[in-house]
C-alpha cells in the first residue's frame, strides 16, 4: 500500500517494493506477478534469413534472454515466423517469440496465430503521422477512435482465441497526429495512446496486455510510465509494464542513457520486463539488462527511511529545483562535476588532470580546457603544489585547508556538527556533508541563512536513491534554498557496474529535478569517473556537454549496417557539443522517434538513404555511400559545424 496521503506512482517512497501487476501468460514464460523481471531483446536479421534469425536468436537465449523479439513488417515475414519457431522447437529452444509489428494489422493477426506474443504501436497500427495539426470536434475524435477499434478488434479476437498475450507499446516519437492534435507532443500524449487501444482490449474481455512507453529522452521515458501507472490506478487497472529506453545508442552513453531511465523506475518496484536498446548485437544489450536486474533481487532496506507523506514535486513534469547561487554552484548555473583523487597513492601533477578535461602545455605553461572539464577536484589530506586551471578549484578536508591557504581552495566539512564548531570557515564556499540522519537538525534554518554553505548529500543506504531523495523532500519541503552535490561511493564495482549504478541513482534524483552537483567515489580512474559523471549529467540532460546520438538499436527492418554507420558519423561530429543527430535504419523508427534531433539519417531503401533537419526531408534517396558526406555539408550549410583542433 502507499504511504499515508501519498497519491502516486509507486507502492512506497522509501521501502523498496515490487509494482504488484497481474500476470500475463506468455509461453512458458509468464510475466508480472511475483515472477522475476524478465529480460528481452530484438533480432538484427532479416527475418525471411530463417537460419540467420534462428541461430541470433540462441545466442540471445544462451545470453539469458527470456524473450525473442523478431520484426514483422510485412505478411510475408509473419508468415515465416511459423518456420523460424519450428526450427528453433527443433534446436530444443521453447523461449516465447514476439512479433514485433508495425503499420500492417495483416502481419499482426497473422502472428497472433503463430508466437506466443505480439507487439503492436498504437501511433501506427491504425493511425498516421505526417506532422498535421488538425482540428478535432468531441464527435470527430470519437469518430477516429471508432475507426481505430473497427481495424484492432479484429487482432484482439485472434489474440483471445489463440492465447496470444499483447503489448501496446507507445514511443514518444511515433505519437500519431491526432494523438498530437488533442495531447501535444507530451508524456500524456503516450499515455492516452495506449490507454485508447487498452480500453477497446478490456471491452473485448482480452486482458493479456502488457504496456511500454518508450522515449529516447529518459525524462520523457520516466515520466509516460509515472503518468500511465496513475492513470491505469485511476480506472483499477494494473496490467505489467515493460521497459526501455528506445533509441539509447551505443557504448558508455547507451548504458548510461538506459540505466537513467530503466533504473530510476526500478528503484521504486516499476518494470516487469526490460530490454536495453544499444546500436551493438543484440546479446550485448542482454547482460546489460541483467546487471539492471539483478541489484534488486532480494532489495530491501536494511535502514529505515522516514515516510514520506507529502511529494513537494510533480513526479510526471520536470521542473529543476530552485536554488540560490554560492560561488559557481547552484543558481542558474548547471551541475558541476567534483573529480576525488582523495584516494590517489600516486603524487598528484598536471598530468594527473589530462582523464578529467584538461591538458597542460610545458612549454607555453597554458592550460586547455574541453567540454567535459570537471569543476572541483576533492583531494581529501593532499595538497596540490602547483598552479592549477583558472576554471579548476580544489576542495580540502577542512584541517587540511586551513593549512593550505591555497588560492581557489575550499574547505570539505564531514557533517554538520564540524562546521558549526569549526572556527575558521571560507568566505565563499563550504562543503559540508549531510545524511538522513540530520533531519531535523535544529541547525538547519539558521544554516539555510549561511550563504557560503553547499550540502554534501551522502548516503550508505542499499536504498541509497530513496534515502538522498528523502533528504531532498524535507529540504524542498521546508523551502531551504541551499544547493546540493549528489555523493555516492561505489566500493568493489567493476567500471561496467558503476556506469549502470551511478546512472540509476544519481540520473533518478537529476530526473526530478535534485541537485547542483555530481561527486561520485569508486576504486577506478578519475578519467573513468570523470566520463560517466558526465555521461550522466548529458543523457539527463542537465548539462550538455557532447554531441547526442539518438540511434536505433537495428532490426530485421534496417536497411543499412547501423553499427557501421554510427561508428562513421561519430567519428566525424563527436565535437559537435549539442547537436542532436538522429541515426535509423528504417522509417519506422525516423521522423517520429528522432523528432527531437536536430538532424537526421534514416533508411528509405536498399542503399539510399534520406537526410532530415528536425522534422522536415532536405535530401531524398542518396547513396548510402555518399551520404554521410552529405549529412556533414548539411549541419555545415546549416551553421552547425565547428571544426576539430585538428582541422584548424
Amino acid at each position: 500500500m502507499n504511504e499515508p496521503g501519498i497519491k502516486t506512482y509507486c507502492e512506497s517512497l522509501t521501502v523498496y517494493r515490487r509494482r504488484k501487476s497481474r500476470v500475463v501468460n506468455i509461453g512458458d514464460m509468464p510475466l508480472g506477478g511475483d515472477y522475476p523481471i524478465r529480460i528481452q531483446s530484438m533480432t538484427t536479421t532479416d527475418t525471411m534469413d530463417t537460419i540467420g534469425t534462428v541461430e541470433q536468436s540462441i545466442r540471445m537465449i544462451d545470453a539469458g534472454c527470456d524473450y525473442v523479439r523478431i520484426t514483422a513488417p510485412s505478411l510475408k515475414e509473419a508468415e515465416n515466423l511459423q518456420n523460424i519457431k519450428n526450427e528453433l522447437r527443433k534446436r530444443g529452444y521453447k523461449t516465447p517469440l514476439i512479433a514485433d509489428i508495425h503499420f500492417t494489422p495483416n502481419a499482426a493477426e497473422m502472428a497472433a496465430r503463430i508466437v506466443e506474443k505480439v507487439r503492436v504501436n498504437p501511433g501506427n497500427y491504425a493511425d498516421k503521422k505526417k506532422f498535421e495539426q488538425i482540428d478535432y470536434t468531441d464527435d470527430s475524435y470519437d469518430a477516429e477512435i471508432e475507426r481505430i477499434r473497427q481495424r484492432f478488434v479484429p487482432l484482439v479476437k485472434i489474440c483471445k482465441e489463440y492465447g496470444t498475450a499483447m503489448r501496446i507499446g507507445a514511443n514518444h516519437g511515433s505519437l500519431s497526429d491526432r494523438i498530437m492534435s488533442r495531447y501535444g507532443d507530451t508524456p500524456l500524449g503516450m499515455v492516452e495512446s495506449a490507454m485508447e487501444f487498452l480500453r477497446i482490449c478490456e471491452e473485448n474481455d482480452y486482458r493479456q496486455i502488457v504496456l511500454s512507453m518508450k522515449a529516447s529522452n529518459p525524462i520523457v521515458m520516466v515520466q509516460a510510465y509515472r503518468l500511465l501507472i496513475i492513470k491505469m490506478n485511476e480506472e483499477s487497472m494494473n496490467y505489467p509494464l515493460h521497459l526501455g529506453v528506445t533509441e539509447a545508442g551505443e557504448g558508455e552513453d547507451g548504458r548510461i542513457k538506459s540505466a537513467a531511465g530503466i533504473g530510476t523506475l526500478l528503484e521504486d518496484g516499476i518494470g516487469d520486463t526490460i530490454r536495453v536498446s544499444l546500436t551493438e548485437d543484440p546479446e550485448f544489450e542482454v547482460p546489460v539488462a541483467k546487471m539492471l536486474m539483478d541489484r534488486y533481487v532480494g532489495r530491501g532496506t536494511p535502514s529505515p527511511i522516514p515516510p514520506v507523506t507529502h511529494i513537494p514535486y510533480s513526479p510526471v513534469e520536470y521542473k529543476k529545483h530552485e536554488t540560490r547561487e554560492t560561488y559557481n554552484i547552484g543558481g542558474k548555473n548547471h551541475p558541476r562535476i567534483i573529480a576525488d583523487f582523495s584516494e590517489r597513492k600516486e603524487p598528484i601533477t598536471p598530468a594527473s588532470l589530462f582523464g578529467i578535461g584538461y591538458s597542460f602545455n610545458a612549454h607555453t605553461g597554458n592550460w586547455k580546457v574541453n567540454d567535459q572539464a570537471a569543476d572541483f577536484i576533492y583531494t581529501g589530506n593532499t595538497i596540490v603544489d602547483f598552479n592549477l586551471p583558472e576554471s579548476l578549484s580544489v576542495i580540502y578536508n577542512a584541517n587540511t585547508w586551513k593549512e593550505s591557504k591555497q588560492v581557489s581552495s575550499y574547505p570539505y566539512f564531514n557533517g554538520i556538527e564540524e562546521y558549526i564548531q569549526s572556527k575558521e570557515k571560507s568566505d565563499t564556499l563550504n562543503f559540508v556533508a549531510l545524511t538522513i540522519h540530520d533531519i531535523g537538525n535544529p541547525a538547519f534554518d539558521k544554516l539555510n541563512k549561511d550563504a557560503s554553505l553547499v550540502w554534501v548529500v551522502k548516503t550508505s543506504n542499499i536504498h541509497g536513491m530513496a534515502e538522498q531523495r528523502r533528504v531532498f523532500i524535507e529540504l524542498l519541503e521546508n523551502n531551504y534554498n541551499i544547493p546540493i552535490i549528489i555523493q555516492r561511493e561505489y566500493a568493489n564495482s567493476t567500471p561496467d557496474e558503476l556506469r549502470l549504478y551511478a546512472a540509476t541513482d544519481a540520473g533518478a534524483l537529476l530526473i526530478d529535478g535534485m541537485g547542483e552537483g555530481l561527486w561520485l567515489k569508486a576504486d577506478v580512474a578519475p578519467a573513468t569517473l570523470n566520463s560517466i559523471g558526465f555521461g550522466i549529467l548529458q543523457a539527463t540532460r542537465t548539462r550538455i556537454s557532447k554531441t547526442e546520438y539518438i540511434s536505433c538499436p537495428s532490426c530485421g527492418r534496417t536497411l543499412f549496417n547501423l553499427q557501421h554507420v554510427t561508428a562513421q558519423i561519430h567519428e566525424r561530429t563527436s565535437h559537435l557539443k549539442g547537436v542532436k543527430i538522429g541515426i535509423m535504419g528504417c522509417v519506422v523508427n525516423g521522423p517520429g522517434e528522432m523528432a527531437d534531433a536536430d538532424y537526421g539519417y534514416v533508411g528509405t531503401g536498399v542503399g539510399k538513404i534520406t537526410l532530415y533537419k528536425g522534422k522536415q526531408v532536405v535530401q531524398r534517396n542518396i547513396p548510402s555511400e555518399q551520404a554521410v558526406d552529405a549529412l556533414i555539408t548539411l549541419i555545415k550549410d546549416n551553421g552547425d559545424w565547428v571544426e576539430t583542433m585538428q582541422e584548424n
